[in-house]
């Protein structure tokens, strides 16, 4: 996949588009990912245009915590074969793009767009005056596809609605909104290796600061490694028995695992909220805890297919 990361760009092929934040990548992103994919057997290439970061940021001058990392962006757009992946620079000077210049310049010149699938809530350029109809109006060089957006349970499926589940901790209603489970990645860190001295060994990732995680607490968890699967449970918090630290880790015991997975990058898939994170009053009582932790996630997972 060709990652570019500028306003100054030229495509070489005619290219299928998606454009948006792609936030969570969910089933309603899916839509339209999956509609330019298939004009790769008509000979063009799949290509994402996004922003490097969302307009609240820019204009509201805060970091709003996303739903998947750009890191976690590329990886997902590198399994699913998308060929260019176009991280625009949102600038003062870029969100004041006239949505017309948008098309013509960015999406027909820069991108030799073909073909593109939009959601019909999509707004662009200038204010957000960019629109579906707009696109419309010009798509006398280029194939269009309007999609609506996809309803689940009566409830139409978007990034604010699934950081909103997310926050709640409502892990399994998440996972059928996202198409598969919330998950946070990370390379394995060393820690104090206190789970190790109790008798439940960990693997530890540090949270990104720009990732939005669910409630602190427990979780049953699935854990991917280098290919492999495994079954667990997993820490999100910052660890208060232990650590006055403000920093965010997912802390993950997995069942039956005990190897050496320091530097690898791991991938943790959180199911089920179990308990709140709370601060014991010693390390025995936090040592209990685990115990019980431990075989209530035995005893769902033996009870849950999990693939």
């Amino acid at each position: 996949m060709k990652i570019i990361r500028s306003t100054d760009f030229q495509l070489n092929n005619d290219t299928a588009v998606a454009i948006g934040k792609f936030d969570g990548i969910h089933r309603g992103h899916r839509e339209l990912l999956d509609r330019i994919i298939a004009k790769k057997a008509e000979g063009l290439e799949a290509s994402v245009f996004t922003f490097d970061k969302a307009p609240m940021e820019l204009f509201g001058g805060k970091m709003i915590p996303s739903l998947t990392t750009m890191e976690e962006k590329i990886r997902i757009f590198e399994y699913l074969s998308i060929d260019n992946l176009i991280i625009y620079p949102l600038t003062l000077e870029s969100a004041a793009i006239a949505p017309e210049d948008y098309i013509t310049k960015i999406l027909c010149k820069q991108m030799r767009m073909k073909y593109i699938a939009a959601g019909d809530d999509l707004s662009f350029g200038d204010k957000g005056r960019g629109d579906a109809n707009l696109l419309k109006q010009y798509s006398e060089n280029f194939d269009i596809d309007i999609v609506s957006k996809l309803v689940i349970d009566g409830e139409e499926v978007s990034s604010s609605l699934i950081r909103d589940i997310v926050s709640k901790g409502d892990m399994e209603k998440a996972s059928k909104f996202i198409g598969v489970p919330y998950a946070v990645s990370g390379v394995v860190s060393h820690g104090r290796k206190l789970g190790r001295t109790m008798g439940f060994p960990t693997v530890n990732i540090v949270v990104p600061k720009e990732k939005l995680m669910p409630p602190f607490g427990v979780y049953f968890a699935s854990v991917s490694i280098e290919g492999r699967h495994f079954l667990g449970i997993t820490n999100i918090g910052n660890k208060p028995t232990v650590n006055n630290l403000n920093t965010v880790f997912a802390e993950t015991h997995i069942f039956d695992f005990d190897e050496d997975v320091y530097g690898k990058r791991i991938t943790v898939k959180l199911l089920k909220f179990v308990r709140s994170e709370k601060k014991f009053s010693s390390v025995d009582e936090l040592k209990e805890q685990i115990s019980v932790d431990i075989k209530h996630g035995r005893e769902y997972f033996s009870d849950n297919i999990i693939l």
